[in-house]
């Protein structure tokens, strides 16, 4: 009979439960935040708890925070879940809380993605915490400045909590095989595998390691293996890993971080940072045609006139994915997204229109100056509509020097500014010569309204 690797009674709570930090010098990563003298180490030791809320993605420690927390300052610990909970739940917690407050104790009020609450539901949490009933600790993966209440967010200090690295990942790798499954042999490329897996996200590390070993349990007991020890292979991974899929929230802020990152690297001209971080998005699980949309925007605010082409690239991008789909479709995506990279740069066309915008918003209604009003009927010709126009194909290098086609009184105004790059230095030569001749036109004008000084005989000798 062979010798069973994981004989022994199962246990019911997974192990990122079973392995959850019991002190705070047990938390893996979060240096900045647990660390000697830095602002969590500090408030453990002060003695006052105080309401928080802890913004950062999952798996990086948020819940295990708040029950240390309420461990160190022996206080009653409630979690409420916004996903599962509703006003019954809420009045029922505070019901528990005060009944503590009674009894002379703390209550740590853990609310667990505290920005699926609506602005009613949050309220409800603001007499309590107000009134010392409760300590207030929220987890969000969101940024609470958009998600949180107001009136709540400045009642609560805000950490941000970050995913853990690749060496603290490590680090609780080991920790996870010593403690629960030490038979196990990982080879070097299998573990590195299991990081990269991970993503930073601690817990699911565990998840996956508790995958692994029942894998490697049906695998031993199929075998009929008579070694106790199992070689975890980076082949064996694969063979049990369902996707190498990012950790990727496609409504929360990693998402616009990695948008952000696309976009940044476009307009600093880096090819390939730009094509890693729309393969990355790709990869994630991103909408290609949301992609293309983003992408159609970078052409238009950071390529601009200094290459109008790319705007038409990216269209015929986004078009491309429509008809052809994946794979073919995503590599015009990344065609467009290296054709932005390697343009010139120019953003003057998206500062103009801002520009514009800002000043037409704050300015009153000015009225179209008479020689560029439509004059469709006889009667409108009769008022003026119309007259004195220049049409501009009939001047000179097809253009009306010096004349106006701004409202009458209207501030002088020069928004659009052509960059030194691309097309956009000849635009700038073009209109540079345009403003020659506009100067040119209003001397002559200048010239034409000054009083004329006729000569003037001598008188006669009589």
């Amino acid at each position: 009979m062979s010798a069973d690797l994981f004989a022994g009674e199962p246990l019911a709570a997974p192990l990122a439960e079973r392995l959850r930090p019991q002190a705070l010098d047990e938390v893996i990563g979060q240096s900045h935040l647990v660390g000697p003298g830095k602002p969590l180490h500090s408030a453990f030791s002060s003695g006052v708890p105080h309401s928080m809320i802890l913004w950062g993605p999952p798996g990086v420690g948020k819940t295990t925070l708040a029950r240390l927390m309420a461990d160190a300052f022996d206080a009653e610990f409630v979690a409420l879940s916004a996903v599962f909970s509703g006003v019954k739940d809420i009045r029922e917690a505070m019901q528990q809380a005060e009944g503590q407050r009674a009894l002379g104790r703390r209550t740590i009020l853990f609310v667990d993605e505290v920005h699926r609450f609506n602005k009613a539901q949050q309220d409800a949490f603001l007499p309590y915490v107000e009134n010392g009933t409760v300590t207030f600790i929220g987890a969000t993966t969101e940024n609470p400045s958009f998600e949180v209440n107001s009136a709540l967010l400045s009642r609560a200090a805000v950490y941000v909590l970050h995913s853990l690295t690749e060496d603290e990942l490590g680090a609780l790798f080991d920790r996870a095989r010593a403690q629960a499954f030490p038979e196990l042999d990982f080879e070097p490329a299998a573990r590195e595998r299991l990081l990269g897996y991970a993503d930073g996200d601690a817990r699911r590390l565990l998840n996956v390691l508790e995958q692994v070993k029942t894998a490697a349990q049906a695998d031993q007991q199929a075998d009929q293996q008579a070694n106790p020890r199992r070689v975890v292979s980076a082949d064996f991974l694969d063979s049990i890993l369902a996707a190498d899929l990012r950790r990727f929230d496609k409504g929360g802020d990693a998402f616009y971080d990695q948008i952000s990152a696309l976009h940044k690297s476009v307009r600093g001209s880096n090819p390939d940072a730009a094509l890693y971080w729309l393969v990355r998005m790709l990869d994630g699980g991103a909408d290609p045609l949301y992609m293309g949309r983003r992408i159609v925007r970078m052409a238009i605010e950071d390529v601009g006139l200094a290459d109008p082409r790319a705007h038409e690239v990216t269209l015929n991008a986004c078009a491309t994915y429509e008809r052809l789909g994946s794979p073919e479709g995503e590599l015009a995506l990344a065609n467009a997204v290296l054709y932005l990279a390697v343009a010139p740069k120019s953003n003057a066309a998206y500062l103009a229109y801002n520009a514009a915008r800002a000043f037409v918003a704050k300015d009153k209604s000015r009225g179209v100056p008479e020689h560029l009003r439509n004059a469709p009927t006889k009667l409108m010709k009769n008022l003026g509509f119309g007259a004195d126009y220049r049409y501009a194909h009939d001047e000179a290098e097809g253009y009306a020097a010096g004349e106006n086609y701004f409202p009458d009184g209207m501030p002088q105004v020069s928004w659009y500014q052509p960059v030194a790059r691309g097309l956009e230095q000849k635009i700038a030569d073009k209109l540079a010569h345009f403003r020659a001749l506009d100067a040119e036109s209003a001397k002559v004008k200048q010239f034409a309204k000054a009083p004329k000084i006729t000569a003037v005989e001598p008188a006669k000798k009589s």
